[in-house]
Order: C-alpha cells, then structure tokens, then sequence
C-alpha cells in the first residue's frame, strides 16, 4: 500500500513539474534577430548604410519629428519612466538602440539588442525635468559624466509637475527658456536593474520627488510582454513587444534589411514626405494624442538644415499677408493725408485770394 502510494506521489511531482516547465516555456519569448527590425520597420521609413553606423532607420514621420517628443508621452512603470509612443512602430525604435542627428537627413535610428523604457538622459532643474535621446556609442556612465551632451539643442524640458500628462506635448517649454534651464540643470543619474535580462535601465526621475512636485500619487504601471510586434496601454499594463534580440543567428550569419536605399537618393529632411506621419497606433487602449502645439515645432525648425525652403509654411504666408496689409494701411494713410494737405492749401490759396479781391475792392470805394 506505502509503495503505491509513494508512485502516486512521483507520479502527481511528475505531472505538475511537466505543467509549470511547459507554461514557463510558453510564456518566455523566443529569441529573435535584427531582421525583425528590419521587416517590420520597413514600410515607415527608409533603411540606408549609414558611414561608421551601418544600416540605420529613417522614419517617414514629417520634417518636424523628433523622437521622445513627437505623438507620445510618459508613464511610471515598475522599470522607471517609460515613454509610450503613439506610432505603430513605437515599439522598436524608442525601446532598443539609440537616435543620432544628421543636418541633413534629421533623425537616425540606430538599432541595438538591449531594451529599455526609453534610451534618454535625464536632467532636472528647479521645477522643470529635461530629456534627450541618448548617442549611440555612449554608456550609462558616461551619459552621467558633466561633460556629455551640453547642447540643449536636442532636450526636451517641462515643469515636473506635468511630467505624467497624456498631452504633454502642449508642455514643452520654449527654446529661449529651455537654453537658460539647461545651463544650470544637472543629471539624474537613477538606474534599475534587470537581473532576468541582466541589464541595466535608466529610470529617470524618482518617484517620490515627482509626487512631491505634483501634489498627488502615481502608481506604477505593469510591463507585460506581447508575442508580436505593437504596444497596447490599459488597465494598469502597458503590453509591449520586447523580444530578447540577438545581432547574428547561431551559424554567425549577418542580417540586412531587403530593401536599402542609397544615402544620395533620401531626401533631406526639409522635403521629407509624411505619409506615415499619421500612421499612429490605432489600438482603441491607447490614450489619445492632440495635434502638436506651434511651441512643439521650435527646436525643429532651427534643426532643419539652413538651406532654402522649397515652400513656407502656412503661418509666414499669414504674416507675409498681414504684412503687405500693414503696408497697403500705411499707403492709404499716407495718400489720405496728402490729400488732406492738397486739399487745405487750396482751401488756402483760395481764401487768401478772396482776401486780395476784397482790400483791393475796398480800396477802390475809398478812391
């Protein structure tokens, strides 16, 4: 009876190890390649052989695009601030590799192998918090060094108190007052670490010192991980795809994107198309983004290559029309008084010609 019984056991330790493995194995993501980027990234943007960088992605989301800034925002997960973009792509470029800025053809993306809630470098000054994409080539403690990235150029500042807000592009600080807030801001130098992917993440502002700013709690949010491309925020989870990503297969082989345009034939950022630039993730969980405000379009528009434009926008054709209104007042006014002035020394003239006539008609009668 005892020896059944112990079979039984084995047998019961058995069946639910085998249950517990199988459900681990089904929930962990497989490992997958850069050609996964490749493909997917593909019809938003263009894929070239960048020199010194390799094969880099440039998106087709408008002149004015700049990553961590353009249709996105901030949420607080259990992994720090972690930026949710609202573009079908977003999953990719604003979670593995890094951005760089070329004057002609605008934003690069570099692809990598490490995910993260977002690859910037954080800054705060008194009552604002600051970020920019973080370069490829630079390591978190580099990043962290008083040295790095001092042009505010690319940065990105709010007052900490709106740092949570959906709508946080109608936020951004100008350029005048970003200048003179970086110069005397400095590093925020807090990281989490990852020991299932034994990596290391820069998490931005701490918690606490956001809730004391804002006068109210925030709750981290739950990552969980997706089995297919996209992102999707609801219900307390923000559901991400973050596969584990690997540069080469097993044998070594290297991957490449199946179409790659020839750098001479992309054009510059000025006349960059926006067909997908209203490609946004159409996912009903997500938080809806307002149109960029004009503030968001400041630091564009200086990075833009100075070289002619083709076209000005619709707000110079505006100022140009006011302007040549301003100047036709200003003819008509000058033509009114003129008149005025023709008209009274006639007026004048002609008084002091009646004057003449009646001194010489009384001297007469004196006579």
């Amino acid at each position: 009876m005892r020896s059944k019984f112990k079979v039984f056991i084995i047998l019961l330790m058995v069946a639910f190890t085998s249950v517990i493995f199988t459900r681990k194995a089904s929930s962990q993501q497989p490992y997958v390649s850069f050609q996964v980027f490749y493909d997917e990234l593909s019809p938003y943007g263009e894929w070239v052989n960048y020199p010194n960088l390799g094969y880099v992605w440039i998106p087709d989301a408008g002149p004015y695009f700049e990553p961590y800034s353009t249709q996105g925002h901030w949420i607080f997960t259990n992994y720090g601030w972690t930026w949710v973009s609202d573009y079908a792509w977003g999953w990719a470029p604003f979670h593995y590799g890094r951005w760089d800025y070329d004057n002609y053809y605008g934003w690069l993306w570099i692809p990598d192998n490490e995910w993260g809630p977002a690859w910037v470098t954080w800054r705060r000054a008194n009552g604002y918090y600051g970020w920019a994409p973080m370069r490829p080539g630079i390591s978190l403690t580099l990043s962290f060094g008083r040295g790095y990235d001092n042009n505010y150029d690319h940065w990105i500042f709010v007052r900490d108190r709106d740092l949570d807000r959906a709508d946080i592009n109608h936020y951004y600080v100008s350029r005048n007052v970003q200048d003179r807030i970086g110069r005397r801001s400095s590093v925020i130098n807090n990281t989490y670490r990852d020991s299932r992917r034994n990596e290391t993440y820069v998490t931005g502002p701490a918690r606490a010192d956001f809730q004391k700013a804002a006068g109210r709690q925030v709750n981290p949010l739950t990552i969980q991980e997706n089995n297919r491309p996209g992102q999707e925020l609801g219900n307390g989870h923000f559901n991400i795809y973050r596969p584990e990503v690997r540069k080469n297969n097993d044998n070594g082989q290297k991957y490449a994107p199946a179409r790659i345009t020839d750098l001479k034939d992309v054009k510059q950022r000025s006349e960059r198309n926006m067909n997908n630039h209203q490609n946004l993730n159409n996912n009903k969980t997500m938080q809806p983004q307002k149109a960029n405000p004009p503030q968001n379009l400041r630091s564009n528009k200086q990075q833009v290559d100075a070289k002619p434009q083709k076209a000005n926008p619709p707000q110079n054709i505006n100022r140009n029309q006011q302007q040549d209104n301003l100047k036709q007042q200003e003819i008509n006014s000058s033509k009114s008084t003129r008149d005025k002035k023709q008209s009274t020394t006639a007026k004048s003239t002609k008084n002091s010609k009646k004057e003449k006539r009646k001194k010489s008609d009384k001297g007469r009668k004196i006579e």
